[in-house]
């Protein structure tokens, strides 16, 4: 993550700093992060999983949101704007923040250099402090790799790999997702493929 923009904010204050630089930022423990950038790689897997996912949920009873939707994790005070998250049935929102939902039952992160640290540890800790949570996927979008964990009945999280040619099923949501679908249209990788200056 980058250096905060600002040191011990309230939540309020977080608040006010993204409606008056119109910028998305995590917020933790008083700290808030501007978001990153994406390089033409990552905004196409982002792309390619966001429309498979939309199709694959159909008019069920989840749905799908978008990077522009915020997650708040009740338990830690995390905030942050996941790559994609799945709600089923009614949204739970954060007592603070009316834009921020609390109940995703599937969140997805796509890997960058600048934030793969974070997304496969501090912050999967934080997500998985979410009750409603039962899968966690994140996809690489320097290659055809696809790790998802499942919460297990009995708590514990499962992880299991997925590369070209394979399918990620999650049957309780009535998803099958082929790998090789995700990375469709890929431009090519170029030496000036580089992340914005801020990371998040």
């Amino acid at each position: 993550m980058a250096e905060p923009a600002r040191k011990r904010l309230s939540y309020t204050e977080y608040l006010d700093l993204e409606t008056r630089t119109d910028l998305r930022h995590e917020f933790l423990d008083g700290e808030a992060w501007a978001m990153a950038g994406g390089t033409p790689r990552h905004s196409r897997v982002k792309v390619n999983l966001i429309t498979r996912l939309n199709l694959g949920l159909g008019a069920g009873p989840c749905r799908l949101f978008d990077s522009d939707l915020k997650i708040r994790v009740l338990e830690s005070g995390l905030a942050t704007y996941p790559d994609a998250a799945v709600i089923c049935g009614p949204v739970s929102r954060d007592p603070q923040d009316r834009n921020a939902l609390t109940n995703p039952v599937l969140l997805v992160e796509v890997l960058s250099e600048s934030t793969e640290a974070w997304d496969r540890g501090a912050k999967f800790a934080h997500y998985r402090r979410i009750p409603e949570l039962r899968h966690y996927l994140l996809v690489d979008a320097g290659q055809a790799r696809v790790e998802h964990f499942a919460r297990q009945p009995d708590g514990r999280w499962l992880l299991s790999e997925y590369g070209a040619g394979q399918t990620v099923g999650l049957p309780e949501l009535g998803l099958l997702l082929e790998v090789d679908a995700l990375y469709q249209g890929m431009p090519e990788e170029d030496e000036e493929d580089v992340e914005g200056p801020e990371a998040g």
